[in-house]
């Protein structure tokens, strides 16, 4: 673990401001479990950034959730009043500027309609991507819905 090097983790670090340390690793934390063992945390712990592509209107639809859940996408549809379906990798990169695996919950080309799993508020602290798929950094659940600006709500599938 080390300082952010790459331009894409430097972004990240940017945007974020020194009260973070994006941090990068050797080894991947694309997915969440690979993440929680590089870091040393639980699965829970970490926050992954999935986007969404609204049907009707085309807008991102940023939903941070914890590594364990999967995003229920009929509640994520209910919440922001339009169907959904999964992004491609060109509109994730277009919508984000990140490629998936990396993408961060702030910095985004487009500012993206966001939700927040509600199973995050439980935890002290949370990692999210920060720009590649090797890099991350700590938060808490207060601090990511400031830096968002989105709510906390129940988009787990159960």
């Amino acid at each position: 673990m080390k300082p952010a090097i790459t331009p894409s983790a430097l972004k990240i670090q940017s945007v974020l401001g020194d009260g973070f340390a994006v941090l990068e690793f050797d080894a991947s934390t694309r997915t969440s479990a690979d993440a929680a063992e590089a870091i040393g945390c639980t699965v829970a712990q970490i926050a992954k950034s999935v986007i969404f592509r609204a049907k009707e209107s085309g807008k991102p639809v940023l939903v941070v959730a914890s590594g364990v859940n999967r995003v229920d996408e009929k509640k994520v549809a209910s919440l922001i009043g339009e169907k959904i379906e999964r992004a491609d990798p060109d509109f994730v990169r277009e919508a984000t500027g990140f490629a998936i695996g990396g993408g961060p919950p702030v910095g985004h080309a487009q500012k993206p309609v966001a939700l927040l799993d509600a199973d995050l508020q439980s935890l002290d602290a949370i990692w999210a991507a920060a720009g590649t798929p090797n890099a991350v950094f700590e938060l808490t659940p207060e601090k990511l819905a400031a830096l968002t600006g989105a709510d906390y709500v129940d988009i787990a599938k159960r």
